[in-house]
C-alpha cells in the first residue's frame, strides 16, 4: 500500500488568515516528504469554506515542488470544465516539468451547483466537458500540430510548450463519487481511479472497484490499476482524545460542507442522479457510526492499523490518501497524526500482500 496527504482545507478568514493556511499546509509537504509518504494531493473548489482556499492545485503544488525533491504532486482533481484545455494542459506540463516528473493529474467533474453558476456552465454539460477536456489535454501533451474539433472548444493546428517531463504525459487519475460507468470508462482508458469512500457503503465501494478491475483487465492493461482512497485522519496515543478530537473535527468538516451542498436542496440535474439526497445523507452523518465502520482513520496508531488491515482486505492493494487538515484542527495536531501514522501505521504496510481484493 502507499500513503500520502491531501491538503483539503476547510476553512474560511474568519478561521484562518490564507497566506498562514498555505504558509502550515506547505511545512507539512515538506514534513509528508521527511516521513516518507509517497504523495502531497489537493482539491479545486471556489467560493465556499468547503476547498475555497484551493481554487488551482497547480499553484499549491508548484510551491510543493519548490520544497521538496521526491514526493509526488497529485491534483485531487483539476476540473476541465472550469479551465481551457490549452490552459489547463500547458499548466500541468509545465508543473511536469518544473517536478522533474513527478506529477500525477487526477481530473474531475466538480458537482457544486454555485461552482458551475459562477462559471456560466451547464451542470447537464459536465460529464461531456469532462470527457473533451481530459481527451483533448492528452492529446495536447502527446502529440504535435494538435488539430481540435470538439462540442466546447475548437482550435489547432497547435504544439504545447513545454512539453510534458513524462512522456507521452503523466498519469492519470479519474474521481469519481457514485456513477458505475465513470469505474467502468476509467478502466478501459487506462487511468488510476480517486474514490471518497466514506460516502457510499462498503459494498457499493467493493462494486465499483470490480468494474473498473474488470475493465482495466478486459482492456488489456497490466497488473490491477491505481485505486486511490481518501479518509479523514485524526491520530492520538490517546484514544479518548482522538475520539473527541476526531468526532469534533468531522463536525466542523460536516457542517462546512452542507453550506457547500445547500443548493442542491432545490436543484435537479440529469448527470448527477441521486444527488438531490446529499443535503439529507449529510444532515444524518454520524461519526460514531462511520468509525464503526471504517469510514474514518480515528484513534490510536495500533486502533489505526486494524481499522487498515480491514480496509485492505476489503479494497485490496489501494494508495490512502490522509485528510489531516480537514475540519481545521491545530497545525501541531495536524503534524502530530502524520508523524504517529508514519512510524507507527506505515511500516505495518509495506512488504505484506493483501489478504483479499
Amino acid at each position: 500500500m502507499q500513503f500520502g496527504i491531501n491538503f483539503f482545507p476547510t476553512v474560511g478568514p474568519d478561521d484562518k488568515d490564507a497566506a498562514d493556511y498555505f504558509e502550515e499546509s506547505l511545512s507539512l509537504v515538506e514534513l509528508a516528504e521527511q516521513l516518507g509518504f509517497d504523495h502531497v494531493k489537493t482539491v479545486e473548489h471556489y467560493f465556499f469554506k468547503y476547498g475555497g482556499y484551493s481554487p488551482d492545485p497547480v499553484t499549491f503544488l508548484t510551491a510543493a515542488a519548490a520544497r521538496t525533491s521526491r514526493i509526488k504532486l497529485v491534483t485531487g482533481a483539476v476540473i476541465p470544465a472550469f479551465t481551457h484545455p490549452l490552459k489547463l494542459a500547458g499548466k500541468l506540463a509545465m508543473l511536469d516539468n518544473i517536478s522533474r516528473g513527478r506529477l500525477q493529474v487526477g481530473f474531475g467533474r466538480a458537482f457544486l451547483p454555485d461552482e458551475f453558476d459562477a462559471f456560466g456552465i451547464d451542470m447537464d454539460e459536465s460529464r461531456a466537458r469532462f470527457d473533451e477536456g481530459l481527451k483533448a489535454c492528452q492529446r495536447l501533451w502527446s502529440e504535435e500540430d494538435v488539430v481540435w474539433d470538439g462540442t466546447f472548444h475548437s482550435f489547432g493546428p497547435v504544439t504545447l510548450l513545454p512539453r510534458p517531463y513524462q512522456r507521452p504525459h503523466p498519469p492519470i487519475l479519474v474521481a469519481t463519487a457514485k456513477t458505475p460507468s465513470s469505474c467502468e470508462q476509467a478502466g478501459r482508458d487506462g487511468h488510476g481511479l480517486m474514490m471518497v469512500p466514506s460516502i457510499s457503503k462498503r459494498e457499493v465501494v467493493q462494486d465499483m472497484l470490480g468494474l473498473y478491475r474488470k475493465a482495466w483487465a478486459d482492456a488489456g492493461h497490466p497488473g490491477q490499476g491505481e485505486v486511490h482512497m481518501s479518509y479523514n485522519c485524526y491520530l492520538s496515543e490517546d484514544p479518548a482524545e482522538a475520539r473527541a478530537k476526531g468526532k469534533e473535527y468531522s463536525r466542523r468538516s460536516n457542517a462546512v460542507m452542507r453550506d457547500a451542498v445547500a443548493a442542491w436542496g432545490e436543484r435537479r440535474s440529469e448527470g448527477y442522479a441521486g444527488y438531490e439526497k446529499v443535503v439529507e445523507n449529510i444532515a444524518r452523518a454520524d461519526f460514531d457510526r462511520a468509525l464503526a465502520e471504517n469510514k474514518v482513520l480515528v484513534g490510536t496508531p495500533e486502533e489505526v492499523v486494524e481499522r487498515l488491515r480491514t480496509i485492505r482486505e476489503w479494497f485490496g492493494d489501494i494508495t490512502i490518501s490522509l485528510q489531516v487538515i480537514s475540519g481545521n484542527p491545530t497545525h501541531e495536531e495536524s503534524a502530530r497524526s502524520m508523524r504517529l501514522f508514519a512510524e507507527q501505521v506505515i511500516p505495518h504496510f509495506r512488504d505484506t500482500s493483501p489478504t483479499a481484493g
